[in-house]
């Protein structure tokens, strides 16, 4: 189940900004953009935050998922389309095989809500190295 260490690698960023941040003492919400494409079940997910933060400072944090749709670009035309699960990466214009996949392999922290510290103060969330 990767969605364990999706989980665990979340966390990990998450007290990494806030340990940044003078006075923080907890984490409320997280939220994530992930891509329909990125191999991630947000159930999954969901279930495997919740038990990696026992313990930690994200305890008791809501996990909120924004799924990002999958979309291609065809090369040779340029046309936009999406791509849908399972995926459909031939052109539906001209049946060109030469695409480009220009959304939905996203996995970002888009956004981190927390008790304390400077409300000012915001880490920009780095996407995070997870093999899909």
């Amino acid at each position: 189940m990767h969605e364990m260490s999706v989980a665990l690698a979340v966390i990990d960023q998450v007290e990494t900004a806030a340990a940044q941040t003078p006075d923080v003492t907890a984490v409320r919400s997280v939220r994530l953009r992930v891509g329909e494409l990125a191999g991630v079940v947000p159930d999954s997910l969901a279930f495997c935050f919740e038990l990696a933060c026992a313990g930690t400072l994200l305890e008791g944090a809501e996990l909120v998922t924004e799924p990002v749709p999958g979309r291609a670009r065809c090369t040779p035309c340029a046309h936009e389309w999406a791509v849908g699960m399972p995926p459909s990466l031939t052109c539906p214009q001209c049946q060109g095989a030469d695409v480009e996949l220009i959304s939905g392999r996203e996995l970002r922290i888009a956004d981190v809500r927390w008790e304390g510290g400077d409300p000012t103060h915001a880490a920009t969330p780095e996407p995070f190295a997870e093999e899909c």
